[in-house]
């Protein structure tokens, strides 16, 4: 079979989608692409190299018969407004030297959007999946390019990518980066090393979000579904639950009481403020049969016993 290349698999989403492949495929089928190839965990073929460097890149996809490309490769929210240049050259110059080589070689692309492509001007509430999209940071405003990007090269080459707008994501196999919605992780860390937690959003910061869990189970249904099934060539709205700061604490404090929690805003809070509380994703349940499997009581209960048997090491970017 064709293989399956994974860009950013060290990260968030890149570590628990690699394990995930590699129970479902052989280890010769799967191929990362990482910087750093020494820390290989996951038993399958590690290139190294930046994705910026599309020569290698193609050398790679040339090399390994690549027939499925997940380019997860990128810098989260917060990275993005310290240096919006470099967010610009990794997280859409980078896309648009996949999509190119998928005009060459004829595979298949997943890229993961987010709801940073909304902007204040959306509605909040069950945001639509045919919106406004008028965000104000630059992570936004590179998701918002990539989806019409991806959406593009679909309609003018034929080009099979697909994309999901990704929620807060919360995962224990990786540690927390400086994202956004990253308080969601960070506070677990809080509550089995100190029994505390500052958080940088306000207590009712309501935001959509989503287990790691399911976010993988979801990503690999959306590849795995025939091509005549995804009419949503930009990127679908992808939702589980949504909640406040002050909800998760009281989800932490029904296995953790000693818990303490309080409320710093920073500048994390205004990148908050323009994204939506609550997703519609009606239209993924339709066409591809997304479905969630875990609530906010589930998740934190999972997230708690995971961290205290295994904390992981290092920290992602």
């Amino acid at each position: 079979m064709k293989k399956i290349l994974v860009t950013g698999a060290y990260g968030l989403v890149g570590t628990d989608l690699v394990l995930a492949l590699r129970k479902k495929y052989k280890r010769d089928d799967i191929i990362t692409l990482s910087h750093n190839t020494t820390h290989n965990q996951f038993d399958v073929i590690s290139e190294k190299g930046d994705v910026r460097d599309g020569k290698n890149l193609e050398k790679i996809i040339k090399k390994h018969n690549i027939g499925t490309v997940y380019h997860l490769a990128g810098l989260l929210s917060v990275a993005s407004e310290k240096n919006p240049d470099l967010a610009w050259e990794i997280n859409l110059g980078s896309l648009k030297t996949i999509l190119d080589l998928a005009v060459k070689y004829k595979f298949r692309i997943f890229w993961p959007s987010s709801i940073a492509a909304f902007g204040s001007t959306t509605p909040k509430i069950n945001t639509p999946q045919r919106t406004v999209l008028e965000p104000t940071t630059m992570y936004g405003v590179n998701k918002v390019a990539g989806e019409l990007l991806c959406q593009y090269y679909f309609l003018r080459y034929g080009v099979d990518a697909r994309s999901l707008r990704y929620p807060g994501l919360i995962g224990y196999k990786t540690p927390p980066g400086d994202g956004t919605t990253e308080y969601s992780v960070h506070i677990f860390y809080g509550a089995i090393k100190e029994n505390k937690y500052t958080c940088f959003l306000k207590k009712d910061a309501r935001l959509p979000m989503m287990f790691i869990d399911d976010a993988i189970y979801g990503t690999i249904k959306l590849m795995e579904a025939p091509a005549k099934k995804i009419t949503v060539r930009t990127s679908y709205n992808f939702g589980a639950i949504n909640f406040t700061p002050i909800e998760l604490v009281n989800e932490i404090k029904k296995l953790s009481p000693e818990f303490k929690c309080d409320y710093k805003p920073d500048h994390r809070q205004k990148i908050a403020d323009s994204w939506p509380k609550s997703i519609d994703d009606s239209q993924a349940r339709r066409d591809w049969g997304w479905k969630h499997k875990y609530d906010l009581e589930k998740m934190t209960k999972v997230m708690l016993s995971q961290l205290k048997i295994n904390p992981p090491a290092g920290r992602r970017k």
